[in-house]
């Protein structure tokens, strides 16, 4: 009998070549970059159609769990697990809490075959993926521990390569190599780009861990034994979880068993590692410009040009990444796109609110965007999605007030309960406790002009939260 297919997709990363779009509240595997859905939404829809494929099994952050499971609901998906990290480990620690879980799901009969993608990366031949897919299938059923190869088309030096063997073994792993070196990869014909997608029997995978890393095993059993559920979420222990090593699946398992297996494969991959990997992929016009949004340009050829917020002109360039939102602009030539790294590792140093999120950040219940900041104050548009309401909370140093603009809004306001229609407003003290809530079908949005000495989102002291947070 054939074992059920499980995608495991692992949605921890952070994604820093990619700012300013990509940050870390908002990593690249949440946007959408290439088509209408977002990275994540088109790695889950990849198994559309395959037989015998389960529910996925989603590994993410524990800041990004409304956003991931908000992107699911959106495409009609309803995960068998989605699993917070409270600390990111790595991609092996990862597989080995997806394992565990997938094992110990009774419907599964014991064991699984697990598919691990990693959220960020493109494919866009769907079909040839699915053909090398029923391939590495194969193998995994015969307890081989497999890896796609994907046919290198230039002398990459920004990925590992695998250098393949008779029938689908593999040789060795070779590290990011220099450019020369890369060169003769490619003229060799028999070396392929690590791609970081795996295909494994979840009893094969957590035998060969024992054998080489046994305590990641064991902390990560633990860790699932001492679980509990939080709405969609299954919340591990993060004091076993955090013990973990850091490491990867090539690192832990993959460059040590002799069970190791490739398969070769040819779809338009890509892991959107830098702006010029995405610039790559992109459809182009006959200047060969990539352009997004409200763009002008002159004499500008081979260029990636996106603006969010804002009108861009780009004039006389060649070979270069623009990228314009609300808060930030980055200007870069294509060859140094993965040096834009470099730049968000000033911004932390700094700590810089830019690196962390956009003015428009999203929550549970909706969003909200600043529009404006000084001395004392800030205002922010606020919209709270039909049916959802803040928690009940009051701040020690800020007073708020709030003018509704669209909808209707309930209140608490201390010991009162107040409905305010368009063009109505209230204000909410210093210390006072309140509450918004949106109980109808429109969209609730309002302006809230926040004042005092200090407006820090931590200023809130949570008394009650349908979302369970903290």
């Amino acid at each position: 009998m054939s074992l059920k297919i499980i995608p495991v997709v692992l949605s921890g990363g952070s994604g820093s070549r990619l700012w300013p779009l990509s940050r870390a509240h908002y990593p690249k595997q949440l946007l959408a970059l290439n088509t209408d859905q977002t990275l994540l939404q088109e790695t889950v829809a990849r198994f559309s159609g395959i037989e015998s494929i389960g529910t996925p099994i989603i590994v993410c952050n524990e800041s990004h769990r409304f956003l991931v499971a908000e992107q699911m609901r959106a495409i009609d998906c309803n995960p068998g697990k989605i699993i917070l990290e409270p600390i990111g480990r790595n991609t092996a620690p990862a597989l080995t809490l997806a394992a565990i879980a997938a094992k110990n799901n009774t419907d599964h009969n014991g064991d699984v075959i697990l598919v691990v993608m990693p959220a960020d990366h493109v494919i866009k031949n769907q079909q040839a993926f699915q053909s090398a897919l029923t391939e590495a299938v194969r193998l995994a059923n015969d307890d081989r521990l497999v890896t796609f190869g994907v046919l290198p088309t230039s002398p990459e030096t920004g990925y590992g390569y695998i250098k393949k063997g008779k029938d689908n073994s593999v040789e060795s792993f070779v590290e990011k190599p220099d450019l020369d070196t890369a060169k003769e990869y490619l003229q060799q014909g028999d070396y392929l780009w690590n791609s970081g997608m795996f295909v494994v029997k979840a009893s094969t995978w957590l035998k060969e861990l024992g054998k080489y890393e046994n305590e990641i095993v064991n902390l990560c059993q633990e860790a699932i034994t001492k679980s509990y559920d939080d709405l969609d979420f299954m919340r591990i222990d993060s004091d076993s979880f955090s013990r973990c090593k850091n490491i990867s699946i090539d690192y832990a398992v993959m460059e040590k068993t002799p069970f190791a297996a490739v398969v070769p494969l040819e779809a338009g991959w890509s892991d959107i590692g830098s702006w010029s990997s995405l610039a790559a992929v992109m459809e182009n016009d006959q200047a060969g410009n990539y352009i997004k949004g409200d763009c002008y340009t002159s004499k500008t050829e081979n260029s990636f040009l996106v603006a969010r917020d804002r009108m861009l002109a780009v004039v006389g360039l060649k070979n270069v990444i623009v990228v314009e939102t609300a808060d930030a602009v980055l200007v870069a030539s294509k060859e140094n796109s993965q040096d834009v790294k470099e730049i968000v590792k000033k911004l932390g140093a700094e700590k810089r609110r830019q690196i962390h999120s956009h003015t428009k950040v999203f929550r549970p219940w909706g969003y909200y965007e600043t529009v404006d900041v000084g001395p004392r104050f800030q205002v922010k548009r606020i919209g709270v999605k039909p049916g959802a309401s803040l928690s009940l909370q009051r701040h020690q140093q800020r007073a708020e007030h709030w003018v509704v603009v669209k909808g209707i809004a309930d209140i608490i306001r201390g010991d009162e309960n107040i409905v305010l229609n368009e063009n109505e407003s209230t204000y909410i003290p210093i210390g006072m406790k309140h509450r918004l809530e949106n109980k109808h079908k429109q969209e609730l949005e309002i302006i809230e002009v926040q004042s005092g000495e200090y407006l820090g989102e931590d200023d809130i002291e949570r008394f009650e939260d349908k979302y369970n947070r903290d």
